[in-house]
């Protein structure tokens, strides 16, 4: 899952950002509102985490632009504005969640994919999809219940391509989960990771359109 961190604290930005992408996400990161406009104008993340003490520009005009464009991405506040009046105009305002600084990382995690879940329509963290499961928590599979290891990045393309929902994901959507913006990415690394999933999870599991990019031959159940 790509997230974008918006947040102006160069010490807790690295720390969100090293203990995320631990957690198995991919994080791209700004520091102030006219960066997160133009991430957010740009697309491609499943979900924001957003400051609202920011830079050139507040974070709640950050969301309320997002949402006057009709732009649904999640979005989860983190701030450390613990008044009522701040946290009903963050939620009023289009916000998924309000979390209060200083948070658990571990916690901070669990709603990300609670956001993510109730974003796709999806009660639980498992996902059936024919023959294989995923647990999108604990980040597992299983094929036929038989456990199947598979790589982080392996996962990560997996879990893009589910919540997804059938639609197609092109090269360059797949690649930018994978790696954001900094991450150095070579020729055929997406292919090879393909490759490697297909013979695990069945050659079918994962289709090409052709000229397109890949989706799941599974719809989620």
């Amino acid at each position: 899952m790509r997230l974008l961190l918006v947040e102006d604290d160069a010490m807790l930005g690295e720390a969100v950002r090293i203990g995320l992408a631990q957690d198995g996400f991919t994080v791209d990161w700004v520091r102030d509102a006219e960066a997160a406009h133009s991430a957010l104008a740009g697309g491609g993340f499943d979900l924001c985490l957003l400051d609202l003490g920011l830079p050139r520009g507040s974070g709640l005009d950050v969301l309320r632009a997002l949402r006057r464009r009709g732009d649904t991405l999640p979005v989860i506040i983190v701030t450390a504005r613990d008044a009522v009046e701040d946290r009903v105009a963050g939620l009023d305002s289009g916000a998924d969640d309000y979390v209060l600084k200083p948070f658990d990382l571990v916690e901070l995690g669990a709603r990300i994919r609670a956001v993510a879940r109730r974003h796709g329509g999806q009660a639980t963290s498992i996902l059936q999809l024919g023959a294989v499961r995923l647990d999108l928590a604990a980040r597992r599979a299983w094929l036929d219940d038989t456990p199947v290891t598979l790589s982080a990045r392996e996962f990560a393309i997996i879990e893009a391509l589910a919540l997804a929902r059938g639609r197609v994901l092109t090269r360059s959507a797949l690649e930018a989960r994978l790696y954001g913006w900094e991450g150095e990415v070579e020729s055929n690394a997406l292919e090879v990771h393909i490759h490697h999933i297909r013979r695990k999870l069945g050659s079918t599991f994962i289709r090409t359109v052709r000229g397109v990019g890949y989706a799941i031959a599974h719809a989620t159940s």
